[in-house]
């Protein structure tokens, strides 16, 4: 017998070391599973916050070894390089075309220019890419094409800088006076040169071709004379690369528009000033317009003045419908001295600007930013951005230059270009806007994320605001009122519905739910008043019968009685949705909705959104919120009922308070489902990032943009990581919205637990 107990002993003992050994190894299984959760969701943000930090890096510039022309650069924009950087080119006032290597060993003999034949050149201008006119003092204008031809040899690559001399085109026919200024243009409709030959004298020449069907087209070359009014100088000039418009700075601080679009009868548009008062010496007590140049699409005109003054300005209506006038949009950090250069980069709204003193700075049109300020020799009188946007050269009187590598990926997010109103081209005001791409290389990118958090928040509020009543008044009637047997069989299958894909949901709410609804809208703002009066009738009727025929109905199933009550109200309700519209909105509610209150109505709106991402939240909600009532001790519902409550009574004023944590919990985590929610926003709106409340307008979320947008991104881009900031950005904003639940829910845990 003794062996017998001690021999269970032994067991008893081994059993409970293996148990106790199976319980540490579980809990460290627990707690090693908690820290890789946790360290795995610091590890996307580190990685979010790594890709993100690029973007506000400031830009930065290291000075490399200068070289020098042989000679001063011509008067305007003479100057270029390559896109590599390795050459560059300027038309100086001896009359050659020089290259000189800027990385490379060796040189290149100056070029002299054809047909000078004695004259100087006196002006030039750039008229396209790789294109220049050199204006002469016997007023002829002289085309002239800049070529590089890239090959590689040995593995290494080698650039050969080359030239094109067109045809000469006398300007001033008479040849008595010299082209002081020069801007042209080469649209498609014909080329059109534009001379200044005196202090307020403009020639402006013009080539009309036109293309015949059958035999040879014609050619019509006209050359008009515009005097610029008001007895100013006439002191910058800027044409547009579709010879539209013509600007003339002023010596009294004025920009003057001329029409061209009318080639045989150019017009004087408009005239504006620049700004405030410059130096009282300076004719009519304004500063000077020194430079004028475009950015890149030619739709954003840039001023410098006299007295430093840099600004932005463009061609558009005041308020839609009006007519398109000059409007000044940013103006830039201020110059210390005369701005007496511009170049704009052919990639982006980016250009630079510098003055007399030597100060350079570098600007971004669409932020109104200055980015960086370089310092470089007085007497600077050109300034050459390089194509790519990797580099920018300054060159003085003498010909020397001064050359910098750039480091500026991003220049065109700010805090204020993500989150504020930005002025976009062609807009009339400031706006947020997200279009991250467009149809030709000079499209201004517009990466603001406040559509996209309104779009976000739209559609989780009108998610929630159909999920939340449905899915609580389901779970308290599910708890407190269905019958057990009825219940076994209803909650398993709402969570079953939480397992549907939400792909599928969304195929369904885009193809099937949106055409249909678009059917029946004002059945469905009908549908709600109609089954309120349906069930208090039926209420009523059924108040009315017998006991003995109401016993009958086993309680906590009254339910199923209700379902033809509420199908024969959905019937009822699209019925009169129906004539409401034929009888009230004039047989059309889009026209009415328009008509009246100026709203349109798409077909994929955040009505079907809030039906399908609403059916999708739902069981989530229920689920969590009908445990949660489920939990609450049986002692409270039998306390409530021994003091004479009702089941109703006791439902709302003791399990439902003491429920409210859990409750709470579930509204959020459906918040939370609702905001990451990508397919079905995806596919059952319009996904147009739009700032409107209307129920009948799509949205695009931050979610489903970076779903639609991130296969197109190229890797390290500006548009990359700015989808990266806005993972980052749902991602705070559900952390935040999850923390004050959590706060919340444990002072209701805390207010509750001592019933």
């Amino acid at each position: 017998m003794a062996t017998n107990v001690e021999a269970l002993r032994v067991v008893t003992r081994a059993r409970t070391s293996r148990r106790l050994l199976l319980d540490r190894v579980a809990s460290r299984v627990v707690v090693l599973g908690g820290l890789l959760v946790i360290a795995s969701v610091l590890a996307i943000l580190f990685v979010i916050v790594g890709e993100v930090w690029p973007l506000f890096r400031p830009p930065s510039a290291v000075q490399l070894e200068s070289v020098g022309f042989t000679g001063a650069p011509a008067h305007g924009r003479s100057t270029g390089v390559d896109e590599y950087r390795e050459i560059a080119h300027a038309v100086l006032t001896s009359g050659t075309l020089q290259f000189v290597p800027l990385r490379v060993p060796g040189g290149y003999p100056p070029v002299p220019i054809a047909g000078l034949d004695g004259a100087r050149v006196t002006a030039t201008a750039p008229a396209g890419p790789g294109r220049l006119l050199a204006g002469t003092s016997d007023g002829r204008v002289i085309p002239i094409e800049i070529k590089y031809d890239v090959e590689f040899k040995d593995g290494k690559r080698v650039l050969t800088p080359g030239q094109q001399f067109g045809d000469i085109a006398p300007l001033d026919r008479q040849g008595r006076r010299a082209l002081v200024r020069l801007a042209g243009a080469v649209p498609p409709s014909g080329a059109v040169t534009v001379a200044q030959v005196g202090p307020a004298s403009l020639l402006v020449q013009t080539v009309v071709e036109k293309k015949a069907l059958v035999g040879p087209g014609t050619r019509e070359e006209a050359v008009e004379s515009l005097d610029v009014p008001g007895g100013a100088e006439v002191t910058a000039l800027a044409l547009d690369g579709r010879g539209d418009d013509l600007f003339a700075g002023t010596s009294r601080g004025q920009i003057v528009r001329y029409d061209l679009r009318e080639r045989a009868a150019p017009r004087l548009a408009e005239s504006v000033e620049t700004g405030e008062p410059g130096s009282a010496a300076l004719p009519g007590g304004h500063a000077a317009v020194t430079a004028l140049d475009f950015l890149v699409g030619d739709r954003t005109l840039v001023a410098g003045t006299a007295a430093g003054q840099v600004t932005t300005w463009q061609v558009v209506p005041e308020y839609p419908g009006s007519a398109p006038r000059l409007r000044r949009m940013h103006e830039f950090r201020r110059h210390g001295a005369a701005v007496i250069a511009l170049a704009g980069s052919r990639r982006d709204k980016g250009f630079a600007t510098a003055d007399s003193a030597g100060a350079i700075h570098l600007n971004y049109g669409t932020s109104g930013e200055t980015l960086l300020t370089l310092r470089a020799t007085p007497g600077v009188r050109a300034v050459i951005f390089a194509p790519k946007a990797d580099g920018l050269l300054a060159i003085d009187g003498q010909g020397r230059t001064a050359h910098w590598r750039l480091d500026n990926p991003h220049p065109e997010v700010t805090l204020r270009t993500l989150f504020g109103r930005v002025w976009y081209e062609g807009y009339t005001g400031p706006e947020y806007v997200w279009q991250s791409t467009g149809g030709s290389d000079d499209f201004e990118a517009k990466l603001s994320l406040t559509p996209l958090l309104y779009g976000t928040l739209k559609g989780t509020f009108y998610a929630l605001l159909i999920a939340v009543p449905l899915a609580l008044l389901a779970a308290l009637y599910t708890s407190e009122f269905m019958h057990p047997d009825v219940k076994a069989y209803v909650k398993p299958i709402v969570e079953i519905m939480a397992a549907l894909p939400s792909v599928v949901l969304g195929f369904l709410a885009g193809l099937w739910l949106a055409p249909m609804v678009e059917r029946l809208v004002p059945g469905l703002f009908v549908f709600p008043l109609v089954l309120t009066i349906a069930i208090l009738v039926a209420f009523l009727g059924w108040r009315t019968l017998p006991r003995g025929i109401r016993g009958r109905t086993r309680a906590g199933t009254e339910v199923f009685l209700l379902l033809p009550v509420v199908v024969v109200a959905a019937w009822v309700a699209f019925g009169l949705g129906e004539l409401v519209e034929a009888r009230l909105l004039g047989g059309d509610y889009r026209g009415w909705l328009l008509g009246a209150l100026g709203l349109t109505y798409d077909q994929r709106n955040s009505l079907v959104v809030g039906i399908a991402m609403g059916f999708a939240v739902i069981p989530i909600i229920f689920t969590i919120a009908e445990d949660s009532l489920a939990n609450v001790p049986q002692h409270l519902r039998a306390g409530s009922f021994a003091l004479g409550a009702t089941r109703w009574q006791t439902a709302l004023r003791v399990v439902l308070p003491t429920a409210s944590p859990g409750i709470f919990s579930a509204i959020m985590i459906g918040f939370g489902r609702a905001v990451g929610e990508t397919m079905i926003v995806l596919m059952a709106t319009g996904n147009t990032p739009v700032l409107d409340w209307s129920i009948f307008n799509g949205m695009r979320t931050l979610s489903a943009n970076i779903a639609v947008e991130i296969p197109e991104a190229p890797q390290g881009g500006t548009l990359y990581r700015i989808l990266f900031l806005a993972a980052g950005v749902l991602f705070l904003m559900t952390f935040t919205v999850n923390t004050a639940a959590e706060v919340i829910r444990q002072r209701l845990r805390d207010r509750y637990k001592a019933i």
